[in-house]
C-alpha cells in the first residue's frame, strides 16, 4: 500500500473510532445509543466493502497487465 492508501485507511479508522466514541458519551437512553452504535457499524461496513470491491478491481487490473507484459516477445541480446 503506497503512502497515500496508509493516510486514507488511519484516517477512516480514526474516524470511525471517533464517532463511536461520541455516540457512547452522548447522553442518550441505553437504546438509541444502540441503534446509533448498529447504524454507524452499517455505514463503515458498506464503507469497507467498496473500499474492497476497488482495491479487487485494481489488482485484477494491475495482474492483468502483467499478464499481457508476459506474453510480449522477448528480445535477445547476441
Amino acid at each position: 500500500m503506497n503512502d497515500t492508501g496508509k493516510i486514507l485507511a488511519a484516517f477512516a479508522a480514526g474516524a470511525a473510532v471517533g464517532a463511536v466514541l461520541g455516540i457512547l458519551f452522548a447522553p442518550d437512553k441505553g437504546t438509541e445509543t444502540r441503534k446509533k452504535i448498529s447504524e454507524q457499524g452499517k455505514k463503515i461496513t458498506e464503507t469497507m466493502k467498496e473500499k474492497l470491491h476497488f482495491g479487487k478491481q485494481k489488482f485484477d487490473a494491475l495482474k492483468e497487465e502483467i499478464g499481457q507484459s508476459n506474453k510480449e516477445p522477448v528480445e535477445e541480446y547476441a
